[in-house]
């Protein structure tokens, strides 16, 4: 892996609580019967910086969800956060306001999938114009992979994009499996960036991974991030660096998508 540079941001990291952590991975092995390798709780030593994420599954867990990552984040103070927002919440506005104020929360995680809602659901306009006056971001699971279901997809996606084309937001997984859709929105809307979790495993590369050649990679090295998904991976993370470190990229992408693309959005000095 001599491609990959010894400095990294990994810009997706989903951080629970420990119980939470267990019902999650509960479910993946129920309802999909995919195992997670790497079974870690959040208590993380020797961070230097990750950007982690988590989401409301359903009404009414936001806000506890939020106090957390609002401890951890004074804790830790390599983490930097995408907190849980849920429309159906009485206040949710008001509290994503509040939490918004904490400058390592970025934004706000959407997990379309998971909180089945669509990514143009009006419930949510509030949110994103918040997001853009407060001048923050959004992590959206929007693709239709690495799991899919009626609320995800490059089609909801652009009807998103259709009322709020400046929307700063990041997309996860590349849009996978949509990767030429999604690469092809970031020629017109300035504020998106693709993250690379769960595109690059080996493994994965005849069934559904990334599968564009390098040409993209290259066109769009200024707007992806690393991002390895962990701990909630079901294949060995070192397969994905592997697989980017084997594309032979120039030594401008990896530098770019390991840490100074991250770095700029965090607001870090990328030569510090």
């Amino acid at each position: 892996m001599h491609k990959i540079p010894s400095r990294i941001i990994d810009f997706h990291v989903h951080l629970f609580p420990d119980k939470m952590s267990d019902a999650i991975w509960d479910f993946f092995a129920r309802e999909y019967r995919l195992d997670i390798l790497y079974k870690f709780y959040w208590r993380a030593r020797g961070v230097v910086t990750i950007v982690y994420s988590n989401y409301a599954h359903r009404q009414g867990v936001a806000e506890g969800l939020n106090d957390w990552n609002l401890q951890i984040l004074e804790e830790n103070p390599g983490l930097y956060c995408f907190g849980a927002y849920h429309p159906d919440d009485p206040n949710a506005l008001a509290y994503a306001d509040k939490l918004l104020n904490h400058p390592r929360v970025l934004g706000i995680k959407l997990h379309h999938h998971v909180q089945r809602f669509h990514p143009h659901d009006r419930r949510l306009f509030p949110l994103y114009e918040l997001i853009c006056t407060r001048k923050k971001r959004l992590l959206l699971h929007a693709g239709s992979g690495p799991l899919g279901n009626e609320f995800v997809g490059f089609d909801h996606f652009k009807k998103l994009l259709a009322v709020f084309p400046d929307l700063p937001a990041n997309i996860a997984h590349m849009g996978q499996f949509e990767y030429q859709e999604f690469m092809h929105l970031l020629d017109d809307h300035p504020a998106l960036y693709l993250d690379t979790a769960f595109s690059f495993f080996k493994e994965q590369q005849n069934k559904g991974g990334y599968s564009l050649g390098s040409g993209p990679l290259e066109q769009y090295k200024d707007r992806i991030l690393y991002g390895s998904d962990f701990p909630n991976l079901i294949l060995p993370r070192d397969s994905e660096l592997e697989t980017l470190s084997a594309c032979s990229l120039s030594d401008d992408f990896y530098r770019k998508v390991f840490y100074e693309n991250a770095a700029k959005l965090l607001g870090l000095d990328p030569e510090a």
